[in-house]
Parts: structure tokens; C-alpha cells; sequence
């Protein structure tokens, strides 16, 4: 079976690191028998100055046909001033929905080889393995109504936090399934003590706790759940929350780990599609210069190739190589603390020469 993966450079330093995901994907292609085939889509800011909209019907046809999407980043400031449904963000939003992606995993594994690179103390963060599960097309970035408007002379910004049980219900059994193949605990996070639709989220998940016994279940508010992830962040095995809440904690303990550059996701949805992108952003003050951190795309691929495409093996001769490279010394620019410091490229190469 040949596999059809669309790949999405969107903008910034988006397009350098996933073209070092291919050179890893050439590699397994030519070396490793992996049948692949790839296709290039805009999204973003790219489509908008190529189409006028960032999330085009060229893309939406390429993006529904394929069996998974490597995405790089999107946005950039000269993109600042576009009304808000053509903004880059609005085409990643807008992609999100259409193909149902609904559960977005963030693992957060801090490499041995940079313990000294996290904000935190070495001892706090070794051996660091967490999982986030954020639900992703739901809450307050999709519940309607939402805008700007004035009342009673003044103007007035509003949205809407919204959660259906059937949405709570999903992301929740995603994070159990979770849990029981990891080590056995999900801590639940909301704000129950203030929102409603957060005590709906809790009791929802407390009602599934009885369908798996095998999962020990804790609750905790957001606000202590980012103090805890910063004292005691092992405490931690599957997080699972809602969309604003999972958009903030993910990004927090990206840090944990040495560089938001190190965390891949996998976007999952019903119907099969998966979309896997770097945590990282566009960074567009150093798009082109050759001085991003590929390894988030690069193990974004290994989450491809174990969700999408159910080749564990291949996921793993990956984060092999991955973690080969960093005990070979090579770093970029910020994961260094000493070692050599390699530009994009470099490091892309590296991984593809220690998979071959």
C-alpha cells in the first residue's frame, strides 16, 4: 500500500523544517521500504498571497485526500492587519474543522542530553514524560456568537465558551485510551470552581471514570495546574483539557523540556486524518537565516508514522536518531549549552544519516 502525505510549509521558518522531515522521509523511502508519495499544499499566509484565502479549495481537496498532513507553521506580521477570516490562523482553524481534528496530542519528553537546557533544575525535569490531550475544535476559539460591537456607547469584545457532553465525552475517551497504554493516570483540568461549562467537563469525565477501572482519575483547576507543572512536573502522566486551557499548558511545558522547538503534535481526527506539526510558531525573525530547530517537525513525522500510517517501527528508528544526534553533541542554537551548534539544515542532515 502506498500512502499519500500532503505536506503544508505554510510560513516563516515553517518550509525549512518540514523539508528536513523529508530528507528524514527520503531516507526511510529509499532505505526502509516505506511506500510514500507526497504533495505540496499552501496554507496560511502563503495561500492567502497566492490565492487570497488561507485555507483555499486547492488545499482543502489536497488536504481531504491523503492519509496525513506534515504542517510547519503560519503567520507573520505583515498579516497583522488582514480582517480576522483571512488571517493565516483563520486557515489553520478553518482546516481543523473541516477535517474533524479534534484531539491534539502534545507530548513533552525531555531528552537526557538536555536536562541542562531546561528553565527548570535537572533533577526537577529528568526523565520528564508527559502527555497533553487538548481538545481542539470545540470551545472558546469556535463558540458562537462571537465579535465586536458597541453597547451603550462603548465598544465591546465578546466570545462564547461552549462544550457539548458529546465533545467532553470524545476528547475524554481519547485521553483514557491514553492513559491505560502509558501509566494509568489522567488528571482532568478546568476552572469548576468559577465556569459552568467546566463543571459540566468534570462531571462528564467523572462519569466515564467507571468504564475504566484501570485508570487512576484526579481533577485540577487550571491556574494550579500551571503552578504544578513548574514545581513538581513528574507528578504529571496524561493531561487532558479543553481548547484555551490545552493552547497555554502545552506551550508551558514545552519549555520544560529544554526549547518549544523540541515538542511535536498530532492533530487526530474521526475519520482517519491526522495532522502533525512542531509546537513552535513561524518565528519569522529568523525565517530563512537557517538557524530553526527541526527536531519538533522531525518528531512529528514519528508521530505520523505511528498514528497515521501504524508504523511504530519506523516511528521509533526515528526518535532513535533523534536522540543520536543529540548525544553526538550537535545542537541547534536553542538547545545550546555548549556541544556544536549546527544550523537547520545541518541537523536535518544529521538525523537523516544516522536513520541511514
Amino acid at each position: 500500500m502506498t500512502f499519500k502525505i500532503t505536506l503544508m510549509g505554510g510560513d516563516g521558518i515553517g518550509p525549512e523544517v518540514v523539508a528536513q522531515a523529508v530528507k528524514v522521509l527520503d531516507v526511510l523511502r529509499t532505505r526502509h521500504g516505506l511506500e510514500v508519495e507526497t504533495q505540496d499544499a499552501l496554507v496560511g499566509g502563503a495561500a492567502y498571497d497566492a490565492y487570497g484565502d488561507p485555507y483555499p479549495a486547492q488545499t482543502q481537496a489536497l488536504a481531504r485526500d491523503c492519509d496525513a498532513i506534515l504542517f510547519g507553521a503560519i503567520g507573520g506580521p505583515q498579516y497583522d492587519d488582514l480582517p480576522r477570516d483571512k488571517r493565516p490562523e483563520s486557515g489553520l482553524l478553518a482546516m481543523r474543522a473541516d477535517l474533524g481534528l479534534y484531539a491534539n496530542l502534545r507530548p513533552a519528553i525531555l531528552f537526557e542530553e538536555l536536562a541542562s537546557a531546561s528553565s527548570l533544575k535537572p533533577d526537577i525535569v529528568a526523565g520528564l514524560d508527559i502527555l497533553i490531550v487538548r481538545e481542539l475544535t470545540g470551545g472558546i476559539y469556535f463558540g458562537k456568537p462571537r465579535g465586536i460591537e458597541e453597547r451603550n456607547g462603548i465598544k465591546t469584545g465578546f466570545n462564547t465558551l461552549v462544550y457539548g457532553e458529546d465533545e467532553i465525552r470524545r476528547i475524554a475517551k481519547t485521553a483514557f485510551e491514553a492513559a491505560q497504554r502509558r501509566n494509568g493516570r489522567l488528571c482532568s483540568v478546568d476552572k469548576a470552581n468559577v465556569l459552568d461549562v467546566s463543571q459540566l467537563w468534570r462531571d462528564t469525565v467523572n462519569a466515564m471514570a467507571a468504564d475504566y477501572p484501570d485508570v487512576e482519575v484526579s481533577h485540577m483547576y487550571v491556574d494550579n495546574a500551571s503552578m504544578q507543572l513548574v514545581r513538581d512536573p513528574k507528578q504529571f502522566d496524561v493531561i487532558v483539557t479543553g481548547n484555551l486551557f490545552g493552547d497555554i499548558l502545552s506551550d508551558l511545558a514545552a519549555m520544560l523540556t529544554g526549547s518549544i522547538g523540541m515538542l511535536p503534535s498530532a492533530s487526530l481526527g474521526e475519520g482517519g486524518h491526522g495532522m502533525y506539526e512542531p509546537v513552535h510558531g513561524s518565528a519569522p525573525d529568523i525565517a530563512g537565516q537557517d538557524k530553526a530547530n527541526p527536531l519538533a517537525t522531525i518528531l512529528s513525522l514519528a508521530m505520523l508514522l505511528r498514528h497515521s500510517l501504524n508504523r511504530g517501527d519506523l516511528a521509533e528508528l526515528v526518535e532513535s536518531a533523534v536522540a543520536k544526534v543529540l548525544a553526538q553533541g550537535l545542537r541547534t542554537g536553542d538547545i545550546a549549552a555548549g556541544g556544536d551548534v549546527v544550523g537547520t539544515a545541518a541537523m536535518g542532515d544529521a538525523v537523516a544519516a544516522a536513520i541511514a
